[in-house]
């Protein structure tokens, strides 16, 4: 297999033998092997591919081959695998893909700074430790952390609804507020809602299912009900917020880009004392009807040189979900380049990084 690969490298790549480089890597724990190899070595074939490099095991060693800069940072990648597999014996192939993420948009000397990072703004969400992913996914974790209000942008499988329930659940378990406040716009994506059977409940759990999900993710389902029943946890269309003052919440506000100006401004005004507001978005995903102004885009256009507030945008590159999802992301956007259609709105996310 090694000697396969290496010669396929050098074609792919245009490699020249001379400058093939060759690195070994040693184990201590012979035990996490297999869960950092994971089945028939799939974690390291996940590897090879992501940086261009050879990998051949030996018992508890193993040996790189490839471009010396490429070696190099699979190395220190494999390494900080070693280290999350002996800390916690088990390590899922998302977080293998997040390591591998942050590492493939890290200078090597600054790896372990960037790793430390993962560690120091990673939450506790119920029985899940939730990390980032991806360097943007740090600097959305810190800015969740410093500011009362985020708005965050970006494609399907960025993570944006699920880090933000993380969040939630997590300042809920520790008691920095007092209940989570879940809201979306129930809007038709080409369905019609009024022909769904059943009461209004039972037409918009489908449009909050999202949301559910990444509870029970976290939760147990039990516990999820019972907070629900008690009034901890609300879901509720957006409809539902107009009226209120929304005090010692984390509430957030998921599929923005389907929100009208009306509706948005409604709702940034519900902020109460001790309350966080985290605003989910894709413009690229608008379901209102044609020629209607997303409110989203609007109040990005209107607020976004607020300090007091936090902007980022997700891309292609932070996609957790399945690889495949990054991948059709790319084509979309080509696509929609090729044909003219250029982002409307301004995040500078610069201006938060820290």
């Amino acid at each position: 297999m090694g000697k396969f690969y290496e010669i396929s490298i050098l074609k792919k790549k245009s490699i020249k033998k001379s400058d093939l480089f060759s690195n070994i890597l040693s184990f201590e724990d012979n035990l996490v092997l297999p869960t950092i190899f994971g089945d028939q070595d799939k974690n390291l074939r996940i590897i090879e591919k992501e940086f261009s490099v050879s990998i051949t095991p030996r018992g508890n060693f193993l040996k790189i081959s490839g471009g010396k800069e490429n070696v190099d940072l699979t190395k220190v990648t494999l390494e900080r695998i070693y280290e999350e597999v002996s800390r916690n014996r088990i390590i899922n192939s998302g977080e293998i893909n997040g390591i591998i993420n942050i590492m493939k948009s890290t200078d090597l000397s600054k790896s372990h700074n960037d790793m430390d990072k993962v560690d120091s703004v990673s939450v506790t969400a119920g029985k899940k430790l939730i990390k980032p992913r991806s360097k943007k996914q740090i600097q959305y974790f810190n800015l969740v952390k410093k500011k009362q209000m985020v708005f965050c942008c970006g494609p399907a499988g960025t993570g944006k609804t699920y880090l933000a329930v993380a969040f939630a659940v997590s300042m809920l378990k520790s008691g920095t507020v007092d209940k989570i406040i879940l809201t979306r716009p129930a809007v038709e994506a080409g369905e019609r809602l009024g022909f769904l059977p059943g009461d209004l409940k039972e037409k918009i759990d489908p449009y909050l299912r999202p949301i559910y999900d990444a509870l029970n993710d976290m939760l147990s389902f039990s516990e999820v009900m019972k907070k629900i029943e008690m009034g901890f946890i609300e879901i509720a269309p957006l409809a539902f917020m107009r009226g209120r003052t929304l005090s010692n919440a984390f509430i957030i506000l998921d599929e923005s880009q389907n929100t009208t100006s009306v509706q948005m401004k409604m709702f940034l005004t519900r902020l109460g004392e001790n309350s966080k507001m985290i605003i989910n978005g894709d413009l690229s995903q608008v379901d209102l009807p044609s020629g209607t102004k997303s409110g989203l885009r609007e109040s990005i256009e209107i607020l976004h040189k607020l300090d007091d507030i936090g902007f980022i945008e997700f891309d292609n590159k932070d996609v957790v979900r399945n690889p495949l999802v990054s991948k059709i992301v790319n084509k979309y956007e080509k696509f929609e380049k090729d044909q003219g259609i250029g982002k409307e709105y301004i995040l500078n996310p610069k201006r938060n990084d820290d």
